[in-house]
């Protein structure tokens, strides 16, 4: 029986296993060298990794900007979807995000994933508007989707970058 999934922080050490996860997921998948670049110089960027046993299941990642956060990508390796994993990945992501300042959380979904936008929807995502033909792979469009009640910042909440007025 597996462990209980572990959300914590993307490091470097995990870009094999996201990559391999993003390849799967995505028909435009970034690359190993976008999620270096994103954990090293995008000072906006914050990834979660899912880890179960060692290994990892799936990420999700953001923007934050000010008061604004973008989703950027949530996946979940296949053979663990339908488990509740993206949940957890997802409300943790907002949970990450409100803690560092944002107010709400937008992103795109495609208009046929109904597994995703179930998701988002009962987590208070509401659409709010359409990028047409947005993925390269088919021309079909994206849903924008924006949630503005977030979960409540972590008043201890602080990470490495954190700044403290003197």
């Amino acid at each position: 029986m597996p462990s209980e999934a572990i959300i914590r922080r993307m490091t470097l050490e995990d870009l094999d296993e996201v990559t391999a996860i993003e390849e799967a997921t995505f028909a435009h998948p970034w690359t190993r060298e976008n999620y270096r670049s994103e954990l090293t110089t995008n000072v906006a960027a914050r990834y979660l990794a899912a880890e179960i046993d060692g290994h990892i299941v799936g990420f999700a990642g953001a923007w934050v900007i000010l008061d604004e956060s973008h989703i950027t990508n949530i996946a979940v390796s296949e053979p663990w979807r339908g488990r509740g994993l993206g949940r957890k990945l997802t409300l943790a992501l907002l949970q990450y995000v409100s803690s560092l300042g944002a107010a709400y959380a937008t992103l795109e979904v495609r208009e046929s994933n109904t597994p995703a936008k179930n998701l988002y929807a009962s987590l208070g995502f509401i659409s709010v508007g359409r990028r047409r033909k947005y993925y390269e792979d088919n021309g079909e469009d994206a849903l924008i989707m924006v949630c503005d009640h977030l979960p409540e910042a972590d008043p201890d909440f602080e990470e490495p970058e954190t700044v403290r007025e003197a």
